[in-house]
């Protein structure tokens, strides 16, 4: 552990809100998710405080390069392309999953035709879904209908409602939208694309393995699947942390 954090007694965490289940705010304005908790259950282990610093997604590793933050949480997808400028300690595995309105036999990979709602500027309505969409006309059938918004919480309702026939997001937010559902979504199709997200620390930073070691403990003691399972994410719990784990 450095001797600087250790000394202050506190872990500062840098942080992008909102990306429900795993970082966002409350009604009261606290940041809350399985994210949080995480870290919570992780600082506690670690004899340390965590204190929240919100700041834009594309500051967060720079933060943490220059000194500001001690580690970031925010979803990270550990890349090898990052993994150039931090060193990343692995904790979870998120993919894409579809939802759909119960018993609806969507398949993703024939979606041919189908209307499928998306949150704007995410990674499914950027590259997955034009994707499969191309592969549709190009072999003769009709294009997807891609329909974007601009939150989770209206393509979701989308689905709901009638509006589309599924919806395609990062796993975890799928699985959470699932829970908070009460039975009127399930998925459709597998996890896809799966690729773990990591905590970026400064690049050689002992921290990496305390995080490690920390997190070890939790996944041991059984509450890493307790804070998952609250959440409704456990489809991506990991057996074992690594530092700097890219895939891709």
């Amino acid at each position: 552990m450095p001797e600087d954090i250790k000394s202050s007694g506190k872990l500062v965490v840098g942080v992008n809100i909102p990306y429900a289940p795993n970082e966002f705010k409350d009604e009261s304005g606290k940041i809350v998710g399985f994210d949080v908790d995480l870290m919570n259950a992780i600082a506690s282990t670690l004899g340390l405080t965590a204190e929240y610093r919100e700041s834009d997604f594309a500051k967060i590793i720079p933060s943490i390069q220059g000194g500001t933050f001690n580690v970031g949480m925010s979803s990270f997808t550990d890349t090898k392309e990052r993994e150039q400028t931090v060193d990343f300690v692995t904790y979870f595995s998120a993919g894409t999953q579809w939802a759909q309105r119960p018993g609806s036999g969507i398949d993703p990979n024939n979606a041919c035709g189908k209307k499928v709602a998306v949150q704007a500027t995410t990674y499914q309505e950027t590259d997955e879904l034009p994707a499969k969409s191309k592969a549709c006309t190009d072999a003769g059938n009709p294009a997807i209908e891609i329909i974007p918004f601009d939150g989770q919480d209206a393509a979701t309702n989308a689905v709901v409602l009638g509006q589309a026939d599924a919806m395609s997001a990062d796993s975890p937010v799928t699985a959470y939208a699932i829970k908070q559902s009460a039975g009127k979504l399930e998925t459709a199709g597998e996890i896809f694309d799966a690729a773990p997200y990591g905590w970026p620390v400064a690049k050689g930073s002992p921290l990496a393995q305390s995080l490690q070691q920390a997190l070890e403990h939790l996944i041991e003691n059984g509450e890493y699947e307790k804070i998952a399972t609250d959440w409704g994410v456990e489809a991506g719990m990991i057996d074992k942390p690594v530092i700097n784990g890219a895939i891709s």
